[in-house]
């Protein structure tokens, strides 16, 4: 679903050259769960940022779900993106003044969908994430554990065949990081989601099908 070949990140300015990822090869199958894990700075969300096609590697080829996503730029990757892929981020990344369901219908806004249907979907994803009665609430009104679900009805209202989450339990305690983990694993196995999730949490690593290691922008596990 994900093959990365050869991948390298190098960010330069007039002063300094920065590898931030350094030759990473690497295959993520269908319906896999997949843990990232390293040091603060190890190059963790630059692949992650690249397998989303948020960043562009400095060398080597990206596929995803057997595209070479060189092939497209613009607006034809922008469509790619929002069919393909889903997003959990660790700040959730809510917008405040919209309610639970007008955050969630967002990446459906770049669809050619009805007003009704996005409003269907996303209830939809709201039911899956057990917040269907949250619908009209607004962020502000909700916990950690919740506004995480909501993030996640987002990622999924679409029905991605990736979700990528960047630290999607860092800023929630035990219990509700294990909430966060269980629906991620529902998706995985009941809906043959694939999912790479980065974390710096080893009990969270080792639920999912595979663990990978990062130090200094290279794979050492």
């Amino acid at each position: 679903m994900i093959e990365l070949d050869k991948v390298s990140k190098v960010y330069t300015t007039k002063t300094i050259e920065t590898t931030a990822l350094n030759d990473i090869s690497l295959n993520v199958a269908k319906g896999e769960f997949l843990s990232i894990m390293g040091p603060s700075g190890c190059g963790k969300s630059t692949l992650l940022n690249i397998m989303g096609l948020l960043d562009a590697p400095s060398n080597g080829q990206v596929k995803i779900d057997g595209q070479n996503i060189s092939n497209y730029l613009g607006k034809p990757m922008a469509k790619f993106r929002n069919e393909k892929l889903g997003f959990i981020f660790q700040s959730f990344h809510l917008i405040a003044d919209l309610s639970v369901i007008d955050n969630v219908e967002v990446p459906l806004l770049y669809r050619k969908i009805s007003g009704k249907e996005r409003k269907e979907m996303a209830s939809r994803a709201l039911d899956a994430v057990g917040l269907s009665n949250r619908k009209k609430h607004f962020p502000s009104q909700l916990s950690g554990g919740q506004k995480q679900r909501v993030a996640i009805a987002r990622a999924i209202v679409g029905e991605p065949k990736i979700i990528l989450a960047d630290e999607p339990t860092g800023n929630l305690d035990s219990v509700m990081g294990d909430e966060v983990l269980d629906i991620l694993k529902y998706l995985n196995e009941k809906e043959d989601t694939t999912i790479v999730m980065v974390t710096h949490d080893e009990r969270m690593a080792s639920k999912t099908d595979r663990l990978i290691r990062l130090y200094d922008g290279s794979q050492v596990a």
